[in-house]
């Protein structure tokens, strides 16, 4: 396996992949960058509480009534942005987005630090449909192997991405391999195709387990799923999260699924209920991530600067690997 040694080459070959990324994606799905926020309002309901059990970071201000909190994704921000900003149907925006998860549990692929290409996009009822779902899929996947191939061709490092990704929904990758816990069958997957959009994440499989966890607000999860490829040394690694979101119907089984009903109450979540926020479709793309994956690090610290246990920091170090 080809890669990258020097520390200031690294830093040069992530600035290549994160802006070619950047313009390849944002051009096959049509969408116009905007300012994100760093933090938002508490009581606006539009900050993302992933699994529903991560601590937030809330904090006040100054010359601020309201209590403020570091964001954790924008699944909810973008789609309001959406409304305000006077997007119409077909179009959509994408933000850079940072946020900090401090229950993350670190490993080669996780940091507190998140960063992220956010976006979303306005489609109409007749649009969510899994055919629509799987055709954006495609769009953003055809976009990670052009700039795999153009990492190929100025840095030398191997491109080995399949051309076409797979289809699965988690319900047939439980049938499949239903000895193995959820981390386990994705490696299995993706070792055999290279390359899978692994489907319908968040609700209860036939075994009464969930594959993975998902907020019950912003995913649709018979219309959702995540993007994962075959790192060479790591196994299944996600590089995107994304869905078709919920309308008014799906909102209100999703909430009573999880009985999180005081979120109901939030200005977003009425909207969705009024129907006055517009349909759409989003997701994240992990920027480390992706510079990780193409420039074949072992560790999301060789690309990104974040806080490690000196432990990490040497024991990659007497493996010759440097965290930043």
């Amino acid at each position: 396996m080809t890669t990258l040694v020097s520390m200031k080459q690294t830093q040069e070959a992530i600035t290549l992949v994160k802006k070619r990324f950047e313009e390849q994606f944002s051009t096959r799905l049509g969408l116009t960058r905007v300012e994100a926020p760093l933090f938002v309002e508490s009581t606006l309901g539009v900050n993302d509480h992933l699994n529903g059990t991560e601590r937030v970071i809330r904090f006040d201000a100054i010359d601020h009534q309201t209590e403020l909190e570091i964001v954790q994704s924008l699944a909810k921000w973008k789609r309001q942005a959406l409304h305000t900003y006077g997007f119409a149907k077909g179009e959509g925006l994408y933000t850079l987005m940072h946020a900090i998860r401090r229950d993350e549990v670190l490993d080669e692929t996780h940091s507190i630090h998140v960063d992220q290409w956010d976006w979303e996009r306005v489609i109409s009822k007749e649009e969510r449909t899994i055919d629509y779902l799987q055709t954006t899929v495609r769009a953003i996947y055809a976009s990670i192997r052009q700039v795999e191939r153009e990492v190929e061709e100025q840095l030398a490092i191997e491109a080995i991405l399949p051309e076409t990704i797979h289809f699965m929904t988690t319900q047939e990758l439980e049938d499949a391999y239903p000895t193995l816990s959820a981390k386990e069958r994705e490696t299995e997957v993706t070792k055999e195709f290279g390359a899978v959009f692994l489907m319908q994440i968040g609700g209860a499989l036939a075994s009464g387990e969930k594959h993975d966890g998902r907020a019950a607000d912003y995913d649709d999860w018979t219309l959702n799923g995540d993007i994962l490829v075959h790192h060479p040394e790591i196994g299944a690694f996600e590089l995107s999260s994304m869905g078709i979101r919920v309308d008014r119907e799906t909102l209100l089984a999703q909430i009573e699924t999880t009985g999180e009903h005081a979120k109901l109450d939030f200005p977003f979540h009425q909207g969705v209920l009024a129907e006055t926020l517009p349909l759409t479709i989003g997701g994240g793309i992990g920027q480390s991530r992706m510079a990780m994956f193409l420039l074949k690090k072992r560790h999301i610290g060789e690309v990104q600067a974040s806080v490690w246990s000196e432990e990490t920091r040497a024991s990659y170090r007497a493996q010759g690997v440097h965290l930043l």
